[in-house]
C-alpha cells in the first residue's frame, strides 16, 4: 500500500468514524502508525486488518476491554474467549426477550408485574362473576405480596385456587364484598364474618404463614399492608376482615397483628 491511507481513510475502509479510530488507539486495540515526513501518520494494511478486527469483535459484543488481549492470544485461547463471548451474549439475549415480554404485556396494567399463574386466577375471578372491582383488588394484592412477601406468593395462589372450587366461599365471598356497601356496624357483617371464618377454618394448615416469614421483625409490617390494602377507602370491609382475623385467632391460627392493633 503506497503511501498509506490518511486516518479519515482507514476510518471509512474500516465502516468507522475518525472518532472511534481514535478511541481504538486510547485503548490501545490499535497502535497509532508512525508519522511520514510531512507530520501524518499513514496507516498500512497490517494497521486496516487491525482496526477491521477490533470493530468486528466490538459489533459482535466484545467487550472493548477485552478486545486487545483477544486479538493477541494464541489460536487456542481465542476460541475460549469467544466461546465465553458467546456464553454471555446468550444470557444477555435471553435477559433481553423477557424485558421484551414484560413490555408486550404491559397493557394488560399490573398483570404484567405478575406470573402466569396469578393472570390465570384474575381471569378465573372475572368469569365466576366476581366484580371488576374486585378482580382489581385481588391483582393489587397480588403484586403487593410478590413484592413484600414472595415466599407466600405461590401458597396465597394455590389457596385462592382452592377457595375458587368451593361454590359455597365463592358466594360468601361475593357476599363480603357486596358489604363495602352496608353501615360498618350492620349486624349482617358480624354472621358474614363467622361464616367467612368457618369456610376457612376448613383446612387451618393453609393459613399458617411460614416460619421463615414469621421470623421477620417486620414480618407484621409486611402482612398488614397485604391483607388490610384498601381498607382505609371500605370502612365495612375493614370491619369484615378485623372480625374475621379474629374469629381465626381465636381458633388458634397465628394471624399476624398489624402494628395499628
Amino acid at each position: 500500500m503506497t503511501g498509506g491511507l490518511t486516518i479519515g481513510q482507514a476510518a471509512a475502509f474500516a465502516g468507522v468514524t475518525i472518532k472511534t479510530v481514535r478511541h481504538y488507539h486510547r485503548l490501545g486495540l490499535v497502535a497509532e502508525p508512525e508519522r511520514d515526513g510531512s507530520g501524518y501518520r499513514r496507516y498500512r494494511s497490517a494497521d486496516l486488518l487491525r482496526l477491521v478486527q477490533a470493530r468486528t469483535l466490538a459489533g459482535a459484543g466484545v467487550p472493548l476491554a477485552e478486545i486487545g488481549d483477544l486479538l493477541d492470544a494464541d489460536p487456542v485461547r481465542f476460541t475460549a474467549a469467544l466461546d465465553d463471548v458467546d456464553r454471555r451474549l446468550t444470557e444477555r439475549i435471553e435477559d433481553l426477550i423477557a424485558r421484551r415480554d414484560t413490555l408486550r404485556r404491559l397493557d394488560q396494567g399490573d398483570r404484567a408485574l405478575l406470573p402466569d399463574r396469578a393472570c390465570a386466577l384474575l381471569d378465573r375471578l372475572t368469569a365466576l362473576g366476581f366484580a371488576a372491582d374486585y378482580v382489581d383488588t385481588q391483582r393489587e394484592a397480588m403484586v403487593l405480596t410478590r413484592a413484600l412477601i414472595p415466599e407466600i406468593l405461590d401458597s396465597f395462589l394455590s389457596r385462592l385456587e382452592d377457595w375458587l372450587g368451593d361454590p359455597e366461599f365463592v358466594e360468601l365471598t361475593k357476599q363480603g364484598w357486596d358489604a363495602k356497601s352496608w353501615d360498618p356496624e350492620d349486624p349482617r357483617i358480624e354472621e358474614l364474618a363467622a361464616a367467612m371464618a368457618g369456610r376457612l377454618l376448613a383446612d387451618p394448615a393453609r393459613l399458617a404463614m411460614p416460619a421463615e416469614v414469621r421470623r421477620r421483625p417486620d414480618a407484621d409490617a409486611r402482612y398488614g399492608v397485604i391483607d388490610h390494602h384498601g381498607e382505609d377507602r371500605e370502612p365495612s370491609l375493614a370491619r369484615l376482615n378485623t372480625l374475621i382475623e379474629a374469629h381465626l385467632r381465636a381458633a388458634g391460627v397465628d394471624v399476624p397483628r398489624p402494628p395499628h392493633q
